[in-house]
Order: C-alpha cells, then structure tokens, then sequence
C-alpha cells in the first residue's frame, strides 16, 4: 500500500512573524501578566464568596502547601527567592491576623493584597517567553540537526552527513487533516489536543506546526522539563508557558486556567495535552483532566459575548494522536502506574530525560535505527464537539449547520453559566476520546505486543496483571502459529474497524503477516535493555519484560479487541 503522509514543507500561513499572535502577546507581555494577575484575583474571590474568612484560610492553605513543597520536593528551576517570597506571605498573614479590631470590609481588602501579590507572581512564574529570533535559529537547527542524523544513518559513505537524500518527513510522518488546519487557522483560534507518551511530543508538535506552515503555538508545558537545559532552550523558543504540577491549590489552578483563557481570547493557538500528563500505563487516554480544556469553553463564550464569535473568534479543538514503535520511557512510566494501581509505596517520579546527554544519546539512537513516528491529525471540531467544514461552520451529526453561539444563550443573550460550562466541558472531554480512538494509527510493534499479551493472560485466566509480570520467563513462552493466527485475528478486526472509520492502520500492515510480526518485532520497545517480545532458538515468542509487553499491549485498549481470545 502505498505511503499517504505529507512529503512537502508548506509555505508559511503569516510569512510575517510580526502577524504571529504570539509575537504580538510578547509585545504586550507586561500588560498581559497583569491582566491575568488581576482577574485571577478576582475569580479566586467570586468562587470564595467574598468572604474574608474563607479567603484567609485559603490563603494559609497555599502558604503551608508551598512551604511543603519548597522542602520536600525543590526543583532546580524554582526561583532563587522562592524562600524570601513565602516569608513575606506568612509574615502578612501574622500581622493581619495581629489586627482583630479591623470590619469585614477591610479585612477582605486587606487579605485580597496578600492573595494579589500570589496571583501576580504566579502569572509572572506561568507566562512565556516567546522570542521570535529564538523560535527561527531553534526551528532551524531542529531541522537540520535532525535531518543530518537521518541521512548520516540511511545512506553510505563519507558525504552521508551532508547528504538530502532523506526528509524528516519520511522519518515523522504527518497524516490526517492538515489542509483543514491550514484553512481553519486564518478563520479561527486553533486548540490542538495531543496524546501524551512521551517528553519527545512538545518538540515534535512544535517541528510538526512549522512543516504545516503554522505560525507559533504558545503550550503548557510541564515546568520539571525546565530542569534539563536543552528542553528548557527549546521550550521557551517555541512558546511554551509553564505548568508546575506539583501546585495543587486553588489560586495557582486559577491562575493556570485564567492565563490559558485569556490567551486563546488573545487569538493565541494554543496546544495542550488534555491528559494532564504522559500516559503512565501505555493506554489512549480516556480520562482528560478537563481544567485547561474548560479554558476553551469559556474563551469561546467570552468571544460571543463580544460579538466575535462566529468571526476571528471561533475556536476550533483538533485532536492529535502520535503514534510511536516505542518510548524511551516506558520502564519507568509502567513501573509508575503499576505501582499506583497496586496501591503499592509511591515511587518518586524518575525521568530517563534526566540530562541533556541521554537525551542526545536517545536522538542519536532514533535515527539510526529504523523506526519511524507518525503523527495524525484529526477533523477539526467546535468547543461542543461538533465537526466543523473547511470554512470553519459547525455541522451536527447529519451535517446540517450548527450555531455555536445558541448553546451559551439563555433569555436571548450570552451569558455565563459556571455548571452549563462545566457540563459542556464533559461532553466535549468525551468527544477528543472518541476522536483519539478514530485517528489511533496502529502499528505493528501495537499488534505484536498486544496479541502476545493477551495469549500468555489466555493461559493464565486465573492471574491479575501483577501475578502475571511476577511469572517466570521459562514460563512465558507463545508458540508462533498460534501467535501468527491471533495477529491475523486481530488484523481482520482492525481492518474492518477502519472501513468504518473507528482507527487507523500504518500502510505496513497490509504487508504478509511474517513480514508484519518480523517488522513489529524488530521495533518493538527496540532501546530497552530488556526486549519486551523476542523469539527464542526455537522461533516461538517470549519476553524479558512482561511489564513491558503490557505497556505497548496497552495501545490497542478501548477497542474490544480481547474478545478474540
């Protein structure tokens, strides 16, 4: 079958960048943060009542959980004054707390000071840096250093270095809707949603956008990658704002989200990973945290509150899948995830993206060896879910158009209903899955590793997953017709699922079924110490990592794929 992804770089959307919406959000960096700042302040008192009691407590609330954090767990990204900072905060509580005789009004003055100078240093902590230079040189050297380690590795002899014989897009290849992106972003603000596997997607994304074309996107990006120098250059060329999990309370999540908002309002395309966080256990994710992508919901409703909605201001949510043969951190994802499913101790998170070094060496590995990525973009949709057309108009289930706007009217006019948004939120959480699950491309490291999972659990029906990874290797072993016969079982179905447009199948799949297990083998889990599926002196399948094996098992979850065996 022949290969269908995209071969060519597409001219530029804005050849100006000073037409970027990011470039013209750094103009106004200050400005912005302060109008974060601000209406973070204000949302925080909506939500606790005005209520000065509530809002001291809160404020106590932050100011123990931050000293928590500071000793338990530091980063060397944290700002030097992070110590300096909380002082200050818990001296103004004392001294408030010192002057009972204050009313209520006053006391909530007062209490709101302290809580604006959080908001304003957690909008400053958030926002980006975006430089437009920066993002050109960085662009520029992602291309050419990636290319000339692709070409030093397929082709011979001493000019290999030097030579263009291969593209990057043979490499990563670009599959799905990216005309409709193309169209949609000079009629819209674009939110893309990604699968999340592995610390490799922001980078790739961000290469992925600038082969479309697409002008910079400003992304959450998760604020531990700042630790590792070369992440911390790229991230910041490419527009990231930072996320730093590790904050749970109320004023940084609604400073998170009012920055996210404000941005998409600003015209900002936005990308984000809807999971939160990279897929620990290998599977699509099914569960979104829904912060950030409510963010959407309430952007849209405030640019039809202004009047622009169904102009510049509508915003259209593009899901995303990559689809790797591995991930270089799937030992330490699995282990994460079985840990906290079996309710065993807590491992700590450990990151094979430790230092600028391995993650060289990682690129090095991934480019002289075979393996290939594919990202795949899916149909563009309104912030209910919706498919949109190429010009950007909503069409429901039967194709008949839709306007965005009736859903946040009430009594003939727009208005803001937290519970309505939240709902709406919800469904839209639900259609992004749905989607995920369409433009799934499997691969057949996916199909390999799933079958032969899932005949070993077959034999053993009355083990869990943790009995199961407990077996013994001598004990693991899939006899090869058996296995060849089960890959064929689960092929018919993924072929007849993707005649209905429920997934998606790499174009190597419709190659003989040797040929298939051979290729699958070969990539599966290919830089791990430990292979997660070998065949043995006797051509019969076994394992050296069943954890492993069920993490790239995982990848065909979702599907009621199972019920074959």
């Amino acid at each position: 079958m022949e290969e269908n992804y995209i071969k060519h770089q597409y001219a530029p959307i804005l050849p100006k960048k000073d037409e970027w919406p990011v470039v013209k959000l750094a103009r106004e960096r200050k400005e912005f943060i302060l109008k974060v700042a601000e209406l973070s302040e204000e949302r925080i008192i909506g939500l606790l009542g005005k209520n000065p009691d509530v809002l001291k407590e809160e404020l106590e609330t932050t100011l123990y959980r931050e000293k928590l954090r500071i000793k338990q767990n530091p980063w060397d990204v944290d700002p030097d004054d992070e110590v300096d900072f909380w002082k200050e905060i818990k001296s103004n509580l004392l001294q408030l707390h010192a002057e009972v005789a204050l009313s209520k009004t006053k006391r909530l003055d007062a209490y709101q000071a302290v809580l604006k100078k959080i908001t304003s240093r957690y909008a400053e902590e958030i926002s980006s840096n975006f430089k437009a230079s920066h993002y050109k040189f960085t662009r520029r050297v992602v291309t050419y250093g990636f290319s000339r380690l692709l070409n030093a590795a397929r082709v011979k002899g001493f000019t290999s270095f030097f030579s263009n014989q291969y593209t990057l897009q043979d490499k990563i290849q670009i599959t799905g809707q990216t005309d409709q992106i193309r169209d949609l972003a000079t009629k819209g603000t674009i939110v893309l949603v990604p699968t999340h596997f592995s610390n490799l997607d922001s980078i790739l994304i961000g290469w992925i956008l600038s082969v479309l074309g697409m002008p910079p996107f400003i992304y959450g990006a998760g604020l531990n990658l700042f630790n590792i120098s070369i992440f911390a250059y790229f991230m910041n060329a490419l527009g990231a704002y930072k996320v730093d999990r590790r904050k749970k309370n109320l004023m940084y999540i609604e400073t998170l989200k009012t920055y996210s908002k404000e941005a998409i309002q600003f015209g900002c395309h936005s990308l984000f990973f809807p999971g939160g966080t990279r897929s620990r256990s290998g599977i699509i994710e099914s569960k979104l945290k829904l912060g950030l992508l409510g963010t959407a919901i309430e952007a849209q409703r405030a640019n039809f509150q202004k009047g622009n909605g169904e102009g510049l201001g509508k915003i259209f949510i593009v899901p995303v899948t990559i689809n790797y043969h591995f991930v270089l951190e799937a030992p330490v994802l699995i282990r994460d995830y079985l840990s906290m499913t079996g309710q065993e101790r807590y491992y700590k998170e450990n990151d094979e993206f430790s230092t600028s070094y391995k993650i060289f060496k990682f690129l090095l590995k991934f480019f002289t060896k075979g393996s290939d990525i594919s990202v795949s973009i899916g149909k563009a949709m309104d912030v209910m879910g919706n498919y949109v057309d190429q010009e950007g108009n909503s069409r429901d289930k039967w194709g008949r158009l839709v306007d965005t706007r009736e859903y946040f009217v009430s009594e003939g006019k727009v208005t803001v209903d937290s519970q309505r948004e939240e709902e709406y939120t919800q469904m839209l959480g639900k259609r992004i899955v749905e989607e995920f699950h369409k433009i799934n491309r499997v691969f057949s490291s996916h199909l390999v590793a799933f079958v032969a999972f899932e005949l070993i659990k077959a034999k053993n029906q009355k083990m869990d997953v943790f009995d199961l990874i407990r077996l013994p290797q001598e004990d693991i072993v899939v006899d090869y017709q058996e296995f060849k016969t089960g890959c064929q079982r689960v092929l018919d179905e993924i072929f007849a699922l993707k005649t209905k447009g429920k997934i998606d199948a790499a174009p190597h799949l419709f190659k003989p079924m040797d040929d298939i297990i051979a290729h699958g083998l070969e990539n599966v889990g290919m830089y791990h110490a430990k292979r997660p599926l070998i065949r043995d002196e006797a051509g019969n399948l076994t394992t050296e990592d069943l954890s492993l094996l069920y993490f790239y098992h995982n990848r065909l979850h979702g599907y009621d794929f199972e019920k074959l065996f």
